[in-house]
Formats: C-alpha cells, structure tokens, sequence
C-alpha cells in the first residue's frame, strides 16, 4: 500500500503539469475580435482630441449659436485691483463671468432670455439668488479694452452704470 502511495504522488506533478498544458479547441473559424484603433492624439493622450476638449467644443458650439455669453466678457473682472488678487474670499467687488452665470460675492445670476448679443456687448434677463432671496434683472455688459461696464434695469436698487477692470490671468 505504501508503494501505491508513493507512486501516486510520484504521478500527481507530472498529472497537474500534463493537465495545465492542454490545448484550448481550435477557433480558427471564428472571427477575431474587432479591435477599436484610437486617433492619434497630438497632446500625447491626456484627454484631447485633434479638434480640442469636448468642453472646448460644447462652449464653442454654444457661441456660435449665441446661446451663451460673448467669450469677450467673460472671465474675472474686479471693482478695485484688490477684488483680483485677495485670497481671503473678501473681494467683495469680484465679478467671475462663464458662459451662462455672472458670480457676484454673495449671490449667483443666471443667464435667461438674451435680448441683444454681439461680440462685446450682451443685454439679456438674469434670475438671481442669494442670502436666501431670488430676483430679475435686465443686465447689460460691455467690454471696451480691459474695462467692463454693467448697467441694470428693473427692481429697487440702483442700476449702475459699475465698471470693472478685467483681472490679470
């Protein structure tokens, strides 16, 4: 019996080893994988495409449809030279301009219905919140240079005309 034993685990390695090189079945009749070729990318793949960003290309489309804020106004914008360059959150006369919002220091505007639009110049109606409130305004934005001006229409407070200084990038 110690002899069977003996000859069993003499045999178990080259069994495993026998087993672990079994062919797998012949499928040289079935069609390879479809294998999916990339474009190149030129920024060497860290998430652009030949023709930009797909954020680049939404915001582009939006400006050619004139559905957003001229590219021209946009950016940050400050009442005085420190609105620009405070990092204790106090720049109480910052104005941050994206494609759809103008980002006051306490409350949001969101752009609604525009009522004339060219490259440096924007009329439109804004929904605004904040301090728990929500109102509208018609704002009109112009950029000449590096200077903004920003004139409202509508509600209590006076309207303007505000001029901001474009902030440095």
């Amino acid at each position: 019996m110690a002899m069977r034993v003996a000859l069993f685990l003499a045999a178990l390695p080259l069994g495993l080893a026998l087993a672990g090189c079994q062919q797998s079945p012949d499928r040289s009749d079935e069609a390879p994988a479809a294998v999916e070729t990339l474009p190149a990318e030129p920024d060497g793949g860290i998430g652009t495409t030949p023709t930009g960003t797909a954020a680049q290309t939404a915001t582009e489309a939006e400006e050619a449809s004139g559905t957003t804020i001229p590219t021209a106004i946009q950016g940050r914008w400050g009442m005085v030279p420190a609105d620009c360059t405070s990092t204790r959150g106090d720049a109480k006369g910052l104005l941050t301009i994206t494609g759809n919002t103008l980002k006051f220091y306490e409350s949001v505007g969101t752009l609604g219905t525009i009522k004339s639009r060219a490259e440096n110049s924007l009329r439109a109606d804004f929904a605004f919140s904040g301090e728990g409130m929500t109102w509208s305004r018609d704002v009109e934005l112009s950029v000449a240079g590096d200077t903004l001006t920003r004139t409202e229409r509508g509600g209590d407070e006076p309207g303007g005309p505000f001029t901001y200084t474009k902030c440095a990038a």
